[in-house]
């Protein structure tokens, strides 16, 4: 598998925006989840959000709802994540993964065991 193609990322200053996107080229889009998983400094992965392409129902973690937004383009199989009110707290590496979702289940913000693809990550630094 081709591992996903992500863009955006930078350094912003606090309340700032910022725009990521993840593209799965060749992908069946709809079969996937698409999560954005995060890593700062000192911290553990987490899982911020994540996207059910097949039918766009989308979840956030605590730590970014209400300031994070998901979306989709299906005919570029890719995904955004908008982000507003950006705090020195999401500084960090950003990963986008797509995973098959588990069947009869939410998407989870974290692959599982099962086959995943990754990104190679995008740093975004978010100054005080």
């Amino acid at each position: 598998q081709r591992p996903l193609v992500q863009s955006g990322g930078g350094s912003v200053q606090a309340g700032g925006s910022m725009r990521l996107s993840c593209e799965h080229p060749g992908s069946n889009f709809g079969r996937n989840c698409f999560a954005w998983v995060r890593q700062g400094p000192g911290k553990e992965r987490e899982g911020v959000a994540v996207i059910y392409a097949g039918d766009s129902i989308k979840r956030y973690a605590d730590s970014v709802k209400g300031r994070f937004t998901l979306s989709q383009d299906s005919a570029k199989k890719t995904v955004f994540l908008e982000m507003r009110s950006l705090t020195p707290d999401d500084t960090g590496m950003y990963f986008c993964a797509a995973f098959i979702r588990p069947f009869g289940s939410a998407c989870p913000f974290l692959p599982g065991t099962g086959p995943s693809t990754w990104g190679r990550g995008t740093q975004v630094t978010v100054s005080s």
